[in-house]
């Protein structure tokens, strides 16, 4: 069995551990089909040798080549920890200093196996939001971190950790990038060989940079998704004996079945993997389960007729769910849906992220693995199915979005009937939950903030709860924009009820989306609590990489951008280096997530509060750029509310001084100029 002290002095070499293989009773990857050459295939195998002395390669080498053959990657199982894996309190890491600790814990709460979706192939969300790329990874990066000082930097190449340099103690400790392929080469499919030789991951968000927070974190998204689309949509307050279908209970689509519970309505989710389906129902986020399709629409219609609160699993297709929607329509005349939404791993369809209609689960894994090109197929086919169902639906009064999982892009792909009239290129019949929702949001500041409690005692949780509510009250006692008080207001709510709804799965964590001036307060007020010995141990505060600053992705995060720079990644990049030089305790910095590999470019950062004034002062510093780097960016796109937000925060901050854009007054000027 090993122990923390045994994480943090290098590779179990010798004598090296029992190689067990694939643990049973616990989700593993699908097979991953690469394609490599022999030639390639020799690459991947000595690349992954490398981590090993020459005494030990002759014996792991067949055991790294049958891996790569059975599941089209070397995760190299044999060095998959004997311990429970998860986020211990601070303290316990031998380190020697308070920020490695800090990311020791991160690290280890992203491959907990209550929270990671497949925790032996260091995914944790998403499909393929990989943690590391293989094992070695993982034991030489907690040691790097048990022997780093406040004058040296750990920095990762796609789960690689290349080693310790030195810098300064304002520096960050750790530096890490995801999936940097030069962007002619970023393709989905040269991904797949460049992962399967061990040279480049996909980190999705989250889980790469160390910030994941349980689903948790997509909870609050998907609540304020809901509420919002209740208002926009059906133009109501209550959603009580309100139905919103969907699909997906995996790592972060789990979420939506809570959601629903939380802002009133009947969630009805489905989900082909029995085990995702049953890991949230035993979590008590899923209230009921049901195989029958005929069960399941017998149920909406009680619930529907109660107006019960309810979240109900369905383990089946939502293909066959959406179909059986329409047939009760057009033979019935009843509808029995209002809001709709998408939470398969559409970015990743075709390995496992999208299961097809016409196969059953272990039906479609075995053809994934044995026949890719006839999976593909049947997957748009399918793809099509759900769609032609969606757009029935909609011709009442029902409303569907795209929750930014590349749903829409991979149907319109598939052939399927998504196409808006007059549209530019990101904008499809139905609307990204950004573009409708979310993105004034982010032009208001606001976005998911979080932070961690590395004592990991859920008293130091209370007591950050308490602040954070207390802080945002206070702010709306001095006077703010209505549009502000009411995210406000929505987020008071959310942290009050929290512990009702049992939110907390691994870290001691809480998320809530706050603006500029929100976020610094709180991070003042934590970093205060420690100080005064109210909470015992530091806090890391992060933020989802889907944020005001964060995310470049036409598709999602900036599909609401309209000044042709929608698919320019300036933004992204800027907020990583910004976070680095402004005091961020590390800094993390993507190619993918969310909508998919080469759609999107994404950054992230953690910043540790141990009580003393430097990391306030730090904490105001990146907390501010953070925020107001995308807020601007949105002003010049021509964003009326960003441009508001970027005023107001001119006169909040000291030194920020943003040129405001003119708009065209005369739009013959335009067509003037532009005569032949």
């Amino acid at each position: 069995m090993s122990s923390l002290q045994a994480l943090c002095c290098g590779l179990p070499l010798r004598p090296l551990p029992e190689n067990r293989g694939r643990w049973p009773g616990v989700p593993h990857a699908p097979v991953r089909t690469p394609g490599l050459s022999p030639a390639e295939e020799q690459l991947a195998l000595r690349n992954a040798l490398r981590y090993f002395p020459p005494d030990i390669q002759e014996l792991l080498a067949p055991e790294f080549a049958q891996e790569l053959r059975l599941y089209g990657h070397i995760y190299m199982y044999r060095f998959c920890p004997d311990m429970e894996m998860r986020a211990y309190p601070v303290e316990q890491y031998p380190c020697r200093t308070r920020a490695a600790a800090a990311i020791m814990h991160m690290v280890m709460n992203n491959l907990d196996p209550a929270v990671a979706q497949f925790p032996q192939e260091l995914v944790t969300y998403g499909g393929n939001g990989q943690v590391f790329s293989n094992w070695a990874q993982f034991w030489l990066t907690m040691t790097y971190l048990a022997q780093m000082t406040e004058e040296q930097t750990l920095v990762m190449y796609s789960g690689h950790p290349l080693g310790l340099f030195p810098s300064s103690p304002g520096a960050p400790r750790l530096v890490i990038s995801n999936g940097m392929v030069i962007p002619n080469y970023s393709s989905r499919m040269e991904y797949e060989k460049l992962f399967a030789m061990g040279v480049t991951m996909y980190g999705q968000m989250t889980a790469g940079s160390y910030c994941y927070i349980g689903p948790q974190g997509i909870v609050h998204g998907t609540v304020l998704t809901v509420l919002n689309a209740g208002r926009r949509y059906l133009g109501v307050q209550d959603l009580a004996g309100k139905v919103f279908v969907s699909s997906g209970l995996g790592g972060m689509s789990g979420a939506q079945a809570k959601a629903a519970v939380i802002v009133g309505c009947i969630g009805v989710v489905a989900e082909v993997d029995r085990a995702a389906l049953m890991k949230r129902h035993e979590q008590g986020w899923l209230m009921e389960v049901t195989d029958s399709l005929d069960g399941c629409i017998e149920r909406l219609r009680e619930a529907r007729r109660r107006k019960e609160v309810l979240s109900l699993g369905y383990h089946g297709n939502v293909v066959d769910l959406w179909e059986r929607l329409v047939y009760e329509l057009d033979t019935t005349g009843e509808l029995l849906v209002d809001l709709g939404s998408d939470q398969t791993s559409c970015h990743n369809p075709f390995n496992g992220g999208y299961y097809p209609v016409q196969l059953g689960f272990a039906e479609a894994q075995s053809l994934m693995a044995s026949d890719p090109a006839a999976f593909k197929c049947l997957v748009q086919e399918s793809l099509r199915r759900h769609v032609s169902a969606i757009n029935r639906l909609a011709k009442e009064n029902f409303f569907f979005w795209d929750y930014g999982n590349a749903f829409l892009l991979e149907a319109q792909r598939a052939g399927a009937d998504v196409g808006k009239a007059g549209a530019d290129k990101t904008e499809f019949r139905y609307p990204s939950y950004v573009q409708h929702i979310m993105g004034d949001i982010f032009s208001q500041g606001f976005g998911p903030f979080r932070w961690v409690c590395t004592s990991g005692d859920p008293q130091d949780l209370a007591v950050t709860d308490q602040l954070a509510t207390s802080v945002l009250e206070e702010a709306i006692a001095d006077g703010v924009d209505p549009a502000v008080k009411l995210q406000y207001m929505d987020n008071i709510r959310w942290v009050r009820e929290a512990a009702k709804h049992r939110l907390v799965v691994g870290s001691q964590a809480r998320i809530l989306y706050s603006d500029q001036k929100g976020r610094v307060a709180i991070a003042v007020a934590f970093n205060q609590a420690i100080a005064r010995g109210e909470i015992k141990a530091p806090v890391v505060l992060s933020r989802d990489h889907h944020d005001v600053s964060g995310t470049d992705s036409p598709f999602r995060e900036t599909s609401n951008i309209h000044d042709g720079s929608a698919f320019c990644a300036d933004m992204a990049v800027q907020n990583f280096v910004g976070d680095a030089f402004r005091g961020a305790t590390w800094v993390a910095l993507h190619n993918g997530g969310g909508v998919g590999w080469g759609e999107v470019i994404n950054g992230g950062f953690g910043l540790v509060l141990d009580g003393t004034l430097e990391a306030e002062q730090k904490a105001k510093m990146v907390l501010s750029w953070d925020v107001s780097n995308g807020v601007a960016r949105r002003c010049w796109s021509g964003n009326r509310k960003a441009h508001e937000t970027i005023c107001r925060t001119m006169e909040e901050i000291r030194g920020l001084v943003v040129t405001l854009p003119h708009e065209v007054a005369d739009e013959r000027v335009l067509q003037q100029a532009l005569r032949p």
